[in-house]
């Protein structure tokens, strides 16, 4: 078996988009859980922006996940992870995780970052990078954060709890932790030709 390459997503891994989508859209019909919709333009824009990272097996999509930025870049979110069905356990989604964690560490080192999941695994994950559960009122109260959660199929738990309970469970990092993972010297570059 060819070797799954994890790394920083760039503009041309806009042609694994969709399958992206898809992906995200099969796995959460099949778990039943919510999952904040986006838009082929929403995740090809976060491969711009050195946002996103991807896991590939030669031109065969593995696994995907991006980050995002809240209240004037003081929180950051890592979401959207997946991983094809052909993937899971072999240890993808752990290594697209820890990517993900290391780039928004790197990019945002005093931003809070936190995450929203109903799944063990997540959770195991993030307790591993040093996450801590908390109530959503530790989270970012930046109003484009939250309308995201308007796609799930759990929003009206959200919205008839005043944003306090969900059935995701919150957690958040403190921003004093190591990394778990390096990135290469030429997405740091990337980075900083981007943010210039």
């Amino acid at each position: 078996m060819e070797d799954i390459n994890v790394l920083v997503a760039a503009p041309e891994h806009e042609k694994y988009v969709d399958t992206i989508l898809e992906t995200i859209a099969a796995a959460a019909a099949v778990r039943g859980t919510g999952i904040a919709k986006r838009t082929h333009e929403y995740l090809a824009t976060k491969m711009k922006e050195a946002k996103a990272v991807i896991a590939l097996q030669g031109e065969k999509f593995a696994g995907f996940s991006y980050i995002e930025t809240w209240g004037n870049k003081q929180y950051v979110t890592t979401s959207g992870l997946i991983v094809h069905p052909d993937f899971r356990d072999m240890g993808v989604a752990k290594r697209i995780k820890d990517m993900t964690f290391t780039l928004a560490r790197t990019r945002w080192p005093h931003a809070k970052i936190f995450s929203l999941t109903s799944g063990a695994a997540v959770m195991a994950m993030n307790t591993r990078l040093g996450y801590q559960p908390v109530t959503f009122a530790d989270l970012t109260d930046d109003e484009a954060f939250w309308r995201g959660c308007e796609g799930c199929v759990n929003v009206d738990v959200l919205k008839r709890t005043g944003r306090k309970y969900c059935i995701c469970t919150a957690m958040l990092y403190d921003p004093e932790e190591h990394l778990p993972a390096k990135l290469p010297q030429e997405v740091l570059d990337r980075i900083k030709e981007i943010e210039k």
